[in-house]
């Protein structure tokens, strides 16, 4: 290297393997043979997804970049003869996905030390890769519980005129699993042809998507097993295991140029006969505790969704019912007549109250009766006053109430007070004491008018 020595990138405590929102921290140790001048000492973090179309190649065709920082260790000066040591730190963002390396693509960490020297001179780098790593929770995927299974009917033609039936099902005992993890696989096969069938076989399988403009599809067996034929017109049940190996978790959350999917695939080779059973393969394993309370959350939220729907559809209702209900009719105009309940008495009432003294110390009821002659109504057909109408009233020749009446008298005090609700007691008036049986009877015009 000239006149440095060695340039190398140390990380505190020799680690390697980082989680996202985590501090990486270290130092730059630069050791100098001799003086070395220099413009600046800098320090760079970067993080980023390269896509490329030709297998093991380094040249992306596509990037995704995820973070780039850069700070300075050390400004204009001159490197003495010895070693010199810079600090650095870094933080590393929460939404960047786990590192990752295939054929077509690689998720890459790394950092970066320049010495940016005069012109004329070289300039130094070096660079360490790191890895990232964010766990996949099985419990946090939505239907992952339960087992996972499937089924196809193939109909084929053989020797050119007979034709025959497969059934083939097949089913893993979870939809998830961590590296260690054993897959338990039950196979059925029902053949319902004269023709023996091909061995059965089963894959675990990875699938890694590239997104490119033309998206690249890397399918690789990671463990394969076979079984037996089985005979015309048979069934054949079938149980294997499969150990998960160590393998790169299902999802990388936060990148969009690479997919990762896994699955077991269930085939016969003869008839040509196929089904695939997809799972997820990740870090922390299923646990039953996450289900119940899973279950238990979806219960709650269910309850809070009928009772607000319960809550929306009687507002509905009510709110419905109001608006078709009609509004309230203005109040009819008022009429004075023997049928009429005034809210209050009217005002000349209440002064000829005022002027007239009562007698016996008390003001009876018979106020609430309109002073109108009997003989008066005499133009309506078939009205009369008859004695039997007076009894039937419960009042006694002088004005009080019998004691077969039901009826009370109105108290003084309503007479003066306007009340919401004042229901006089229609009464004939008391006739011993009146003038008006010694006077002509009125005409029928003046009955009418009054």
């Amino acid at each position: 290297m000239g006149k440095i020595e060695s340039f190398d990138i140390i990380f505190d405590n020799r680690k390697e393997v980082y989680s996202p929102g985590e501090s990486i921290s270290g130092t730059v140790t630069v050791k100098v043979g001799q003086k070395l001048p220099c413009k600046a000492i800098k320090v760079n973090c970067n993080g980023f997804c390269g896509i490329t179309s030709k297998v093991n190649e380094t040249t992306w065709t596509v990037e995704e970049q995820y973070f780039n920082n850069t700070v300075s260790a050390a400004d204009k000066g001159t490197l003495k003869q010895g070693n010199h040591t810079f600090p650095f730190k870094f933080m590393i963002p929460g939404s960047a996905p786990t590192s990752f390396e295939g054929n077509y693509g690689r998720i890459l960490y790394r950092i970066r030390a320049f010495i940016d020297t005069p012109r004329f001179t070289k300039d130094y780098t070096t660079e360490k890769v790191f890895y990232l790593l964010d766990p996949l929770n099985l419990n946090k995927i939505p239907d992952i519980w339960g087992p996972c299974s499937s089924s196809v009917i193939q109909e084929f033609s053989y020797m050119l005129l007979k034709t025959g039936t497969v059934i083939l099902k097949a089913q893993i005992d979870k939809k998830g699993y961590t590296p260690g993890q054993i897959i338990h696989l039950s196979t059925t096969v029902h053949n319902k042809s004269e023709k023996r069938t091909g061995n059965i076989k089963a894959s675990l399988m990875q699938r890694v998507t590239y997104q490119t403009k033309r998206p690249i599809h890397d399918v690789r067996a990671i463990a394969e097993l076979e079984g037996g034929q089985v005979k015309a017109g048979k069934e054949l049940e079938w149980k294997e295991q499969i150990i998960v190996p160590p393998l790169p978790q299902s999802s990388l959350f936060g990148c969009e140029l690479i997919k990762i999917e896994y699955l077991v695939k269930v085939s016969l080779k003869s008839p040509n006969v196929l089904l695939t059973l997809p799972l997820h393969i990740g870090k922390v394993p299923l646990d039953d505790k996450f289900r119940l309370s899973k279950n238990e959350d979806c219960l709650s939220s269910a309850l809070v969704e009928d009772s607000s729907s319960t809550s929306a559809s009687t507002n509905a209702s009510i709110s419905s019912s109001v608006a078709s209900k009609p509004g309230p009719r203005p109040a009819p105009r008022s009429r004075l007549s023997y049928r009429d309940t005034p809210s209050a008495p009217p005002a000349e009432f209440h002064q000829a109250a005022a002027d007239v003294t009562p007698m016996s110390g008390s003001l009876t009821h018979r106020w609430h009766s309109q002073h109108v002659s009997p003989s008066g109504f005499s133009y309506a057909p078939g009205l009369s006053f008859s004695n039997s109408h007076q009894n039937q009233t419960g009042l006694n020749p002088e004005g009080t109430p019998g004691s077969g009446s039901t009826r009370t008298a109105a108290p003084l005090s309503s007479l003066n007070t306007a009340s919401p609700v004042l229901t006089p007691i229609i009464l004939p008036p008391h006739y011993e004491t009146s003038t008006y049986p010694q006077d002509a009877p009125p005409s029928y015009d003046e009955s009418c008018n009054t």
